[in-house]
């Protein structure tokens, strides 16, 4: 039966705004409670941004990019502008933009493989200097900083609608698809990636079921993907990342779809650990991989999968209770070779993983 879509019953996972007195206030899912509770939390310190995305609370690649964003935005507003006013400054000197630079460097560093989290700070930074090169007061950049960080999230909205309608023109009619990790509207702004497309093409009554991988350790598939299809009104099944084999040999996945975290110039993929396994499961089995992100996840820097930093995350995440003698070896992310991959879905359309960085740069 095809799935009645339901996209009001998602929260927004990442919002900017102002508080009753005037000060900007980020708004965000705290994703670490779900699926127990979902509580959405306020705050008007970029410290606390940098917190929840350093322990998961904003997780995922667009979202946290544009957590980052709001992160700079808020001191700008809230610390930075108050400052300088304090101070008697009438323009952005030195002393403003190397303290917005400390920040942004400080919120840049919170998580090294996802490239949104860098490419979202580093927007903002470059705005505050041009801000700062025409002449502007300290106050005139917060406010410049804080409507851009409110254009990325309408932004990031549309890119993952774009990617949506990009995806849901591959699969087939009736499809069972496959996903690992969360690459939904939890992870972006509002819609999601991977899932995005998924909504698209639950939209046009294409979708008969997903299976969400749990993804271990965190659980990301169990805890997030589960519930916010189900909220959805998309009809899914929770299986163990071992079980994917199994499914897939018996014919009963017609498609994988899973997001990004970076996108190297040659189509290699980091994404949550294990998608590279599915990768290599999907081509012997004869099914398509697709890739779904937006063009930021792309890094024209990065040659190659090999240049793409791991992050390694706490052993307690693998172990809560340590064995003595027992090492425990966590990388948070893989890489899936270009040549696993059917295709790379940005909002841009659906590429060959080669041509995906072009087509970014050209588009940029």
């Amino acid at each position: 039966m095809a799935a009645t879509l339901n996209l009001d019953n998602l929260p927004r996972t990442i919002e900017l705004g102002r508080d009753g007195d005037g000060r900007a206030e980020l708004a965000y899912v705290d994703q670490r409670l779900l699926p127990g509770e979902l509580r959405i939390v306020r705050t008007g310190d970029w410290r606390a941004v940098v917190d929840a995305v350093k322990t998961l609370a904003v997780r995922g690649a667009p979202a946290i990019g544009v957590a980052g964003a709001a992160a700079v935005a808020l001191w700008a507003c809230n610390e930075g502008a108050a400052d300088a006013a304090a101070g008697g400054c009438a323009q952005a000197g030195p002393r403003f933009l190397d303290a917005l630079a400390r920040v942004a460097d400080e919120v840049a560093d919170a998580r090294p493989t996802a490239v949104n989290l860098a490419w979202g700070v580093r927007r903002l930074e470059r705005l505050a200097r041009v801000c700062a090169d025409e002449g502007a007061a300290p106050h005139a950049i917060a406010d410049e900083l804080f409507a851009e960080a409110r254009r990325m999230e309408a932004e990031d909205e549309a890119a993952n609608r774009a990617i949506g309608a990009h995806g849901s023109a591959l699969l087939p009619q009736g499809a069972r698809i496959l996903t690992h990790c969360n690459a939904g509207s939890l992870a972006t702004a509002f819609y999601g990636t991977a899932l995005g497309v998924v909504y698209a093409a639950a939209a046009e009554g294409k979708v008969a079921r997903v299976y969400a991988d749990e993804t271990r350790p965190v659980g990301q598939g169990a805890r997030l993907t589960a519930w916010e299809l189900a909220r959805a009104g998309v009809p899914v099944t929770l299986i163990c990342d071992d079980m994917a084999a199994s499914l897939m040999a018996k014919g009963e996945v017609d498609a994988v779809v899973v997001g990004a975290d970076r996108i190297a110039a040659n189509g290699d993929v980091a994404n949550k650990i294990g998608t590279y396994g599915v990768a290599v499961l999907a081509r012997h089995h004869g099914i398509p991989f697709y890739v779904a992100a937006p063009a930021s996840t792309i890094d024209p820097a990065c040659t190659t999968g090999a240049d793409i930093p791991i992050e390694e995350r706490d052993p307690a995440e693998v172990l809560p209770a340590p064995i003595p003698g027992v090492d425990v070896w966590n990388p948070a992310f893989d890489v899936t070779p270009a040549a696993l991959i059917t295709r790379i879905v940005t909002e841009h359309g659906a590429f060959a993983p080669p041509d995906a960085a072009r087509a970014a740069m050209t588009a940029r």
